[in-house]
């Protein structure tokens, strides 16, 4: 069976490429949608930093019991057999990154301010189409290039290490 070295192949693997791309995600989109919504300075961005480990963990868990299993199911109805890696992975970017900042454009301003405010859903939809923006280009980009590499790399070294 053909194993993609862009990806993880094992339980431990998938758990590094995970945290990989949630790791560059949460630290580079989060500053950005603050600074967009309260203007880029260095407070605002300490103030961001402050309330990274509750988003992360707040994502984890969406990730986990929600955003996979609903982008899973999708994925099977829309993929072909014969699509390419590329297009694959692009559909997945977009399955994904849809249902996360969905989700987190409602979840994210709760977390930052501490408490549940339905405020946040007077401008929703504004809100969310910038934050889909955001996070889809740091994702197509940034988080998971880095993180199909770094995959690419570790199987690269298994091979070398098997030979």
């Amino acid at each position: 069976m053909y194993q993609e070295d862009r990806l993880p192949q094992n339980p431990k693997e998938g758990v590094l490429f995970m945290l990989i791309i949630s790791i560059l995600s949460v630290n580079t989109i989060a500053p950005i949608i603050v600074g967009m919504e309260r203007g880029f300075s260095v407070a605002h961005y300490i103030d961001t930093l402050k309330i990274i480990p509750f988003a992360w963990i707040a994502l984890m868990i969406l990730i986990r019991f929600i955003v996979k299993p609903a982008a899973g199911m999708l994925f099977k109805r829309f993929a072909g057999e014969m699509d390419g890696f590329n297009a694959r992975i692009l559909l997945n970017i977009v399955l994904n990154v849809s249902l996360i900042s969905f989700f987190m454009t409602i979840i994210g301003p709760w977390i930052g301010m501490g408490e549940i405010n339905f405020d946040t859903l007077q401008h929703f939809f504004p809100t969310w189409f910038r934050n889909f923006g955001i996070a889809f280009w740091i994702e197509l980009l940034f988080a998971q290039p880095i993180a199909r590499a770094v995959m690419k790399s570790i199987h690269a070294r298994n091979r070398l290490k098997a030979a």
